[in-house]
């Protein structure tokens, strides 16, 4: 019993194998549009002068939070310019806001399947539950065989880490709407696309942007990660200072990242609260 061992590792590694073999080329097309939706994005941030985003960024948080978080997020921004680390923030936002958008793509619609079926929610939970427990890393090495070093494996791991609270929330919000709001709509004549998309999803619109936040914070939490497979950013700048055992460019990398965190934090949050007063007063008057 003791020589009894299961060649897990091997399956995998024999399935990526496979995978480059019969599906090479589509990988290295995706890895090219990732890409230069990746440096697109990147120019869009890093090419204005630093103080055009610092105020786009304020006038988001003015009209998510006040006048308080737009000062403080504009204070935040000239910080990172002062520690000289504002391309390397760019470049991780960029990184952070596309992988971000991506993984809700895949995980509003797949919490509206699992809402509306039971058999399907029943296959999905115990993979969120695989995905949001194995450590982080371990999707970079078959990233890293599909995609090759760059910002793309990074940006790949990234999505598959951070998109399970997307599903989850959006599972739950919809779940959580009244039951007897929704019978009043097909009671109307509503389509169930007609009641999903003016009735379901307002209502559980807070829970969704719940997700939203959750998304993205750990999304964020990646960057290290990806700075190890070439992603650059301030993920780059923590790897080399881990190297160098440098702490000065650490704690300056490190500022940033959560200057960064907590700005994005407090805006997604923000609209989140507007959401989740505006559905309160909808449900009301239904």
């Amino acid at each position: 019993m003791s020589d009894f061992r299961i060649p897990l590792g091997n399956w995998i590694s024999d399935f990526i194998d496979w995978l480059i073999d019969v599906a090479g080329a589509f990988f290295d097309f995706l890895r090219m549009v990732m890409a230069a939706m990746y440096d697109g994005l990147e120019q869009v941030l890093t090419s204005p002068p630093f103080w055009v985003i610092v105020i786009v960024v304020a006038v988001l948080a003015y009209f998510s939070k006040g006048w308080k978080l737009a000062i403080g997020s504009a204070i935040g921004l000239v910080l990172i310019v002062a520690l000289d680390q504002w391309e390397n923030a760019m470049s991780t936002l960029s990184l952070v806001l596309l992988a971000s958008l991506i993984a809700l793509l895949i995980a509003i619609p797949t919490g509206i399947w699992a809402a509306k079926s039971n058999r399907a929610s029943a296959v999905i939970r115990p993979i969120l539950d695989f995905l949001q427990t194995m450590p982080a890393m371990v999707y970079l090495i078959p990233a890293l065989m599909l995609f090759r070093i760059g910002v793309v494996p990074g940006m790949v791991a990234t999505i598959i880490f951070s998109m399970a609270p997307g599903v989850r929330l959006t599972e739950l919000g919809i779940r959580n709407v009244d039951k007897e709001v929704v019978e009043a709509g097909y009671a109307f004549g509503s389509t169930p696309g007609r009641v999903l998309r003016q009735i379901q999803l307002p209502l559980a619109m807070p829970s969704i942007m719940a997700g939203v936040n959750q998304v993205i914070m750990l999304s964020l939490s990646m960057v290290v990660i990806a700075g190890m497979v070439g992603a650059g950013g301030l993920g780059s700048d923590v790897v080399t200072s881990l190297n160098r055992v440098d702490v000065g460019l650490g704690f300056e990398a490190g500022t940033a990242v959560v200057v960064i965190a907590m700005i994005l934090d407090r805006v997604t949050s923000g609209f989140g609260n507007r959401e989740r007063s505006k559905a309160k007063a909808e449900k009301a008057a239904a």
